[in-house]
């Protein structure tokens, strides 16, 4: 029984062993000279305006979460889409309502200025 197991261990053993030779190599082959334009933070080739450590506000984990959110909710879309024909009136009602649901929840976060980003 343990014989099928086999090539999926040793499949597991050699990815181990790659990602912990790959990070050993780096640490004795890498350069190791630091000096204080390495040490900078770097994004998009720009000099950073404001400091890294600036705090986001609630506005944009807020958005962040709604997106998420609604974004989840439509993939109940795709099976839905699928099993259109054989899900028949019910099926479609039952969109129908979701779609409403999902709707008057949009509406809401919308007209409380959920989604503004000042």
């Amino acid at each position: 029984m343990l014989e099928s197991y086999l090539g999926a261990g040793l499949m597991l053993l050699l990815a181990i062993g790659i990602a912990v030779g790959m990070v050993v190599m780096t640490s004795f082959l890498g350069p190791k000279r630091q000096f204080a334009d390495k040490m900078e933070p770097f994004e998009c080739g720009e000099s950073p305006i404001v400091s890294p450590h600036q705090r986001f506000s609630v506005k944009f984990y807020l958005v962040a979460v709604l997106f998420v959110l609604f974004d989840i909710e439509a993939v109940f879309f795709f099976p839905w889409a699928i099993l259109f024909k054989q899900l028949g009136i019910f099926g479609f009602v039952e969109m129908l309502l979701f779609i409403l649901i999902l709707g008057v929840g949009l509406l809401y976060v919308w007209k409380r200025g959920g989604l503004d980003w000042e």
